[in-house]
Parts: C-alpha cells; sequence; structure tokens
C-alpha cells in the first residue's frame, strides 16, 4: 500500500506532526509518521528515529551517539537519505522543520524520482530556499510562524499542506502520449541548432531543453539518473568552461556521470565551448582583466576562452566520455561553436577552436561504440542539426 510519509522531528515538532498527520488520514490517504529527531519524541511515531539512524553507513551511533547537534543534523540528514531509498511504499512525503528539519528532510527527498510529490513546510521556506531544493521538485512552504505549538494560523496553513499532499497522492499524474523522453541542452548562442532538433525529433520523442545553466545540465543528469529519458542529445556543454575558469555557471565535476551511469544513447558536441559567464563586468575577477568580453546584457558578461583554456577543457570533456561505455557520438563544428562564434563574429578564434577540437580528437578514445564526427560546418547550420539527428537515431535505433 502506497503512502503519504509525514516526516518531522518528534522530539520538538511532535504536535505539529501528529496534527499534520491526522489531516492528511481525515482526507483518505493512508500515513507513516516518521521521526527524524535525535532525542525522545513526544508523540508516537510509526518509524522511530533509531531505524532511520540505522541507516546511516557508519550505523546509528554515527547519528545518535554524539552531543554535538551540527553532526547529529548533517547524520540523521545522511540516513534519511539512505533509508527513503530503500522504501517503494512512498506515495509523497510532507516534511516538517526549521533550520535543521529542513535540512534533514530535504536531503532525503532530494533522493527520490522526480515527479513524487515532496512537500516541505518550513520556517525557511521564504529566504534562499536553493541549498535544500537544489534540482529536485521539492516544494517549499513558508510555516509563516515558527513551530512551536499548534495555532490558528499554524492550523490553517497545516491544514492546507494536508489537503495539497493528499491531491497529489490520491490523483498522480499519468503518462500521456508514451512518446519516450530524450534530454537536450541549449543556450542563447546555440539555439537555432537545438530547436532545429527537436522539430525533427518532436514527433517521435519526447524533447526535454534544459537551459545550460549549471542547474540545467545537473537537472537532466538527474533525470537520466532517474530512469526517465531515453537518450540525450548534449550540444551545448557550456557549462564546463565556467566549472574550471570560475565563471558563474557551472557543472559539476559529475558532468556526464549520469551518461557513464546509465549507458544511454549520447550525442555530444562543444556548444558554447567558446565563452565563460560572469555577471555585470564589475564582478569579474581581477586575474582576467584584459581578456576579450561580450556584454550579453547589462548584468551577464562573457568572456572567450584561450587556446590554452581549450585544450584544458577539451582535455576534461575527454576523460569524461572515455568513461562512457554506451553508444557515444560526438560532434564537432568546424565552422564556429556559438552564433558569436563564426566568421567575423565578437569570438569567432580559429586558433583557440582548432586547439580545442584537435584536443578532444586526440585525448577521446575511440571505439566501435565511442566515435568522434568532425564536420565542416557552424554549429547552427541547419546540416548542423539534421547530422545530429542522424547520429542519434542510428545509436538509439540499435
Amino acid at each position: 500500500m502506497k503512502r503519504v510519509y509525514v516526516v518531522g522531528t518528534a522530539d520538538t515538532k511532535g504536535e505539529e506532526l501528529a496534527w499534520l498527520a491526522q489531516r492528511i488520514a481525515d482526507a483518505g490517504v493512508p500515513v507513516m509518521r516518521v521521526d527524524v529527531g535525535t532525542r525522545a519524541p513526544t508523540v508516537d511515531v510509526d518509524i522511530a528515529a533509531d531505524i532511520i539512524a540505522s541507516h546511516h553507513p557508519n550505523g546509528a551511533a554515527a547519528v545518535l551517539g554524539t552531543d554535538d547537534r551540527g553532526t547529529a543534523v548533517t547524520a540523521m540528514g545522511a540516513a534519511f537519505s539512505a533509508f527513503v531509498a530503500t522504501r517503494n511504499d512512498i506515495a509523497g512525503i510532507v516534511g516538517i522543520g526549521g533550520g535543521g528539519g529542513t535540512s534533514i528532510i530535504t536531503a532525503g527527498m532530494r533522493t527520490l524520482p522526480l515527479g513524487l510529490p515532496k512537500l516541505m513546510i518550513s520556517t525557511l521556506a521564504s529566504g534562499d530556499v536553493a541549498p535544500y531544493v537544489d534540482v529536485s521538485d521539492i516544494i517549499m512552504m513558508p510555516s509563516v510562524t515558527d513551530f512551536a505549538g499548534l495555532n490558528r494560523l499554524s492550523r490553517t496553513i497545516l491544514h492546507n499542506a494536508a489537503q495539497a499532499i493528499a491531491g497529489m497522492a490520491l490523483s498522480p499524474a499519468t503518462e500521456e502520449g508514451g512518446k519516450p523522453a530524450i534530454g537536450l541542452t541549449m543556450f542563447g548562442v546555440t539555439t537555432p541548432c537545438v530547436m532545429a532538433i527537436s522539430e525533427q525529433l518532436r514527433n517521435r520523442y519526447d524533447c526535454m531543453v534544459f537551459h545550460a545553466t549549471g542547474t540545467g545540465g545537473r537537472s537532466m543528469e538527474k533525470l537520466a539518473d532517474s530512469g526517465l529519458l531515453a537518450g540525450i542529445i548534449d550540444i551545448t556543454t557550456t557549462e564546463v568552461c565556467d566549472l574550471l575558469m570560475g565563471g558563474v555557471l557551472p557543472a559539476t565535476d559529475d558532468r556526464f556521470g549520469a551518461v557513464a551511469r546509465t549507458k544511454l544513447p549520447y550525442v555530444g558536441s562543444v556548444g558554447a565551448l567558446d565563452m565563460v559567464n560572469f555577471w555585470a563586468p564589475e564582478t569579474i575577477p581581477n586575474r582576467y582583466k584584459g581578456r576579450l568580453f561580450y556584454e550579453h546584457n547589462p548584468n551577464v558578461t562573457l568572456m572567450r576562452t584561450t587556446p590554452e583554456e581549450c585544450v584544458r577543457i577539451g582535455e576534461w570533456i575527454a576523460e569524461r566520455l572515455n568513461r562512457c561505455e554506451g553508444e557515444v557520438r560526438f560532434l564537432i563544428p568546424e565552422k564556429g561553436i556559438s552564433a558569436i562564434d563564426i566568421e567575423g563574429g565578437t569570438f569567432f578564434d580559429h586558433g583557440a577552436d582548432t586547439a580545442l577540437f584537435n584536443t578532444i580528437e586526440s585525448a577521446l578514445k575511440q571505439t566501435a561504440r565511442r566515435k568522434l564526427i568532425r564536420l565542416p560546418l557552424h554549429i547552427n547550420d541547419p546540416e548542423f542539426a539534421s547530422a545530429a539527428v542522424a547520429a542519434f537515431e542510428e545509436i538509439a535505433n540499435r
């Protein structure tokens, strides 16, 4: 039986936890009350904190055997993440918490598949919630008042949360159309290419386009790890530039990791590897003074990558792709890699592009399943989009 997991620190938020669970049950949804506190609970629960703590890699003592609250909270978050990964009966999850509880509960929520309902009622929800949500689909709901006993307003907030999670659990989303989904990466300077690819594949695939802003690439790879993608067309790998050069829209070190883990059909390219992203000009690090810049808008400044940086970028990408044992096709557009890296364009630099292309080609270990394809085209030429589609269809049909 699928249940809504109602999670909180039952030592300090017991009254609210019990009240919320009862409202969800009253709405006709089975519930599971879960304690992630580190002291004795004040209400009855279905899954005790020591059970959760036992899922920590170093055992329950790593969570409950310390007097340091920060250490305990971090350890309980790791334990709760490991715990939820073992469950197959979660119809949805709702948490209540302040600073510690929010950290613990959202750590577990982030490990759950995208699309599974996740609602976090938090005293922190009106601030910067990026560390708690990351690239998941957690809904953050402000508690308005602190959790220090029920009152008129907190009962209203919790009632609304109960109805929301109950509705999501009782009427889960159903897949429509049945087309397999593929992930694509796009930047403004690669839009013509990616839109042309999407147009050619839309009748056969559900095309999910991700903005290559660091979080976009991570979101796409999370979908791949969750088993929700049938393939990837990664035209715009620009996030690697920001990772290596200190830009503001970086990938993580795990970029391409999902491709290696899942062995999904993968077509990649070098889109927008001619640029590193910074905010307004005054935010650019002093070490980059005197470089070639392009003002994308008043708040975003692009810096052209040098031949030396392109060598480093090419080596990094090739090393990651060499870990991928599935079908991989990596396409090189020899006439330019972005809308402003074109003959006559601000960032056109044949030497830097050649350094990038030659480095990837020499460092990539080509096999029958991992191939590099050089094309005498610009990345936004219609023929390049068609070549990417043909490469993907070839490996997807295998």
